[in-house]
């Protein structure tokens, strides 16, 4: 069963990050690896960390249906989609370390569409959070079904993690795949033949 943290269209998070909090748990980590939280090199770091934390999680405090802002358009056209090499960068949750890679959107609309940007601000929304690849991949294309209402999305996402390749197994040439289909392309074969050939430029 999904947590609620799952659902696409979740209202943002209110208040602001408490960066005065991250600012003094690095300085405890600084002295507990061995640092020296006062030297010159590391004077100004806890307040850095804590800055690049309130972006890099800007995501819980994003909706999809803000970001979209009524950027939809009527139209009459019902074939295919595709938003290719949306670069993303998020943070693993069970290590807080940095996974990135692209996403490839497709849909298929029915009687209008998303502005292009939008579909990329999107992928933001869902990105900058703590999470792990797979719901990720979920959040956007759910996000798209629920904006859009098209005959179907198909979201691929290619992910390098840090996590894999500075530790643990240090595996640096790894990537892990994780792909979602909704109604055409889950229902129908060829309509998924046919978004996977056009991602490969075939």
């Amino acid at each position: 069963m999904s947590s609620k943290r799952d659902i696409p269209l979740l209202r943002p998070i209110e208040g602001q990050v408490d960066q005065s909090t991250i600012t003094e748990a690095v300085n405890k980590i600084l002295g507990a690896i061995g640092e020296d939280p006062a030297r010159d090199g590391l004077l100004r770091t806890p307040e850095r960390v804590a800055r690049a934390y309130d972006f890099l999680t800007s995501g819980y405090r994003m909706s999809a249906e803000e970001v979209v802002n009524n950027a939809l358009f009527e139209v009459e056209y019902d074939e295919m989609v595709i938003c290719k090499d949306i670069d993303y960068f998020s943070l693993c949750e069970h290590h807080m370390l940095p996974f990135f890679g692209k996403m490839h959107i497709a849909y298929i609309p029915q009687g209008r569409v998303v502005g292009l940007s939008k579909m990329a601000r999107l992928v933001e929304v869902f990105a900058r959070r703590l999470q792990v690849q797979e719901r990720l991949t979920v959040q956007v294309a759910e996000a798209m079904r629920t904006i859009l209402e098209p005959k179907g999305v198909a979201v691929v996402c290619e992910g390098v993690h840090l996590c894999m390749a500075m530790r643990g197994v240090q595996k640096l040439n790894s990537a892990t795949i994780s792909s979602k289909m909704i109604g055409e392309f889950e229902a129908n074969p060829k309509t998924r033949e046919e978004f996977m050939s056009l991602l490969k430029g075939t």
